[in-house]
């Protein structure tokens, strides 16, 4: 992420916002990209609409007749209904969540504020089907709508608490100094100079949490509450043609697009970069007082629900199981491997994937280079085992070689999570202003040159993260996994659900304390990359 002296609402250029809220410099126009970006640009987009475009295709397969039965039926609108109702609640939860801890770590007297952050972020590092597991394994009465709610917020939260913790973090003081001076009230300056700059990243985390929840099967396949995800699976599932989930599938990717178009409008177009550090003065913290004690309460009881009871009933499963002799270490080696081996491929696939349309929008911006980027945001809000079935698909009728191999298995990754590479790419290449890059270039230094020696140092905390992100979020899929990971390999998620599905909670422990033991520690550095870095 961009240092700390890089955030700063100035109005000399014009920028834009990822949609984790960084910064991103939009530069001057240029007649003409490299031809050799734009080809890999396009490329990647072809593979990201190449699901969308075989989903459409097998719902077309079905006739207008027998669409409009299946589109239209009661049983459509309840999906409908449901999936709405999730989204309606968990994301606004969540961004109340992530907003109000992110200001008591950021911007106030919170004791021990730097172990919070961390312990905040921690649900990255429970997969939500390991937290439904072990709310459920306790409480079979957290089901239905509420509990989908209840454990998706909780695992969801830190998609907006950490990019508004960084750019809490990173506020100039002087700006609210200066609203102060002009006779502008303290809660007046929170509200024209704090809430404009937080707005991005409140809009772009709601927008990964409303992505997520249109995609999550997991979760809601355990509390046994329908929508069009879950019907999905259980479409293919029961032996029904393709085109019947195809359609449920297309209803999905029309419900993504109206969120992307949603969302632009929301975060806004306010610069939040700067070319030179100037001198920011850092903020001003906020003392509790008499609110010390409540607000200790109060996050207390966020970590408590949302990593302790987890962690503490999967330590307790795994307790029982060792007890038990009922770890097969066997296969929690190979399942631990197969998962690392799979996600370091994903995840140097997909960062290099998003570099070419991350660097054609930082450099040569136009109508072209944002759709490019929007498209990568429609095939991820597909339900994994929707791209896993458009990639059997594919490869069956065009690339029969590749089928059952793990090279189909990392393009499913990548297209499910070229997002997260592509956000941390663009907040990386903000911290590389277009005038350093130019005066590299006016120095006679070549393109490729110029991106070793100036923008590969700048980005490359950045890049690491986008690696970290997706790495994480490979470790835990399940749904493509499940579909597409060669003939004889498991991964602890793979091996974790076909045990949790038995309703066999001892056999399933020890694959779901692996996949925590692994995502912890990545956790941190994620924290030490992004929020340590400010």
């Amino acid at each position: 992420m961009p240092a700390s002296s890089d955030l700063h609402t100035d109005t000399v250029a014009q920028y834009d916002v990822t949609s984790l809220g960084a910064p991103v410099v939009r530069a001057t126009r240029h007649a003409r990209p490299p031809w050799l970006v734009l080809v890999a640009a396009v490329l990647v987009a072809v593979l990201l609409l190449a699901p969308v475009l075989v989903v459409f295709g097998q719902a077309a397969s079905a006739g207008a007749a027998e669409a409009s039965r299946l589109l239209f039926r009661p049983r459509t609108a309840e999906l409908l209904r449901n999936t709405l109702l999730l989204l309606a609640l968990t994301v606004p939860i969540t961004v109340v969540l992530g907003c109000g801890a992110a200001w008591l770590v950021e911007r106030t007297t919170l004791p021990a504020a730097g172990a919070w952050r961390t312990l905040l972020l921690m649900p990255l590092a429970i997969p939500a089907f390991v937290s439904s597991y072990a709310w459920t394994s306790v409480l079979p009465s957290v089901q239905g709508l509420g509990g989908a709610v209840f454990v998706t917020a909780l695992a969801y939260y830190p998609f907006v608490f950490l990019p508004a913790a960084a750019l809490l973090r990173a506020l100039d003081q002087g700006h609210l100094d200066a609203a102060r001076s002009l006779g502008v009230s303290g809660l007046g300056a929170v509200f024209r100079v704090v809430v404009p700059q937080l707005r991005p990243a409140v809009a772009g985390g709601a927008l990964l949490v409303a992505l997520h929840l249109l995609a999550e099967f997991g979760v809601l396949q355990m509390m046994r509450y329908p929508t069009f995800t879950t019907s999905i699976l259980q479409q293919f599932a029961v032996g029904f043609s393709n085109a019947a989930g195809s359609l449920l599938a297309a209803v999905l990717i029309v419900l993504c697009l109206g969120l992307l178009v949603v969302e632009i409008p929301l975060r806004g177009r306010k610069r939040i970069a700067r070319l030179g550090p100037g001198a920011r003065q850092r903020p001003v913290v906020h003392r509790l007082g008499a609110w010390t004690v409540p607000a200790l309460g109060a996050t207390a009881v966020l970590v408590g629900l949302a990593v302790v009871v987890p962690a503490v009933i999967v330590l307790r499963w795994l307790e029982r199981a060792i007890v038990d002799s009922a770890v097969d270490a066997g296969s929690l080696l190979a399942a631990t491997g197969s998962s690392i081996g799979l996600a370091l491929l994903a995840g140097l696939a997909t960062t290099v994937a998003a570099l070419p349309g991350a660097w054609l929008l930082h450099r040569y911006p136009s109508r072209l280079a944002v759709a490019l980027e929007r498209v990568t945001y429609v095939a991820s809000a597909l339900p994994g085992v929707v791209i896993g079935l458009a990639l059997v698909t594919l490869a069956v009728q065009w690339a029969r070689p590749v089928y059952q191999t793990a090279a189909l298995a990392v393009a499913a990754y990548t297209i499910l999570f070229l997002p997260r590479a592509m956000v941390a790419w663009r907040s990386g290449l903000a911290a590389a202003p277009t005038e350093l890059i130019e005066a590299s270039r006016s120095l006679g230094v070549s393109g490729p040159g110029t991106f070793a020696r100036v923008v590969l140092p700048l980005v490359l905390p950045s890049a690491l993260t986008g690696f970290v992100l997706v790495f994480l979020a490979t470790v835990t899929e399940l749904t493509a996994t499940l579909l597409l990971a060669p003939t004889g390999t498991e991964t602890l998620a793979t091996a974790f659900w076909s045990a949790s599905d038995e309703l066999d909670y001892v056999a399933s422990a020890p694959y779901a304390a692996a996949m925590i033991a692994l995502s912890a520690p990545l956790t941190v550095l994620l924290r030490r990359q992004i929020l340590d870095r400010r």
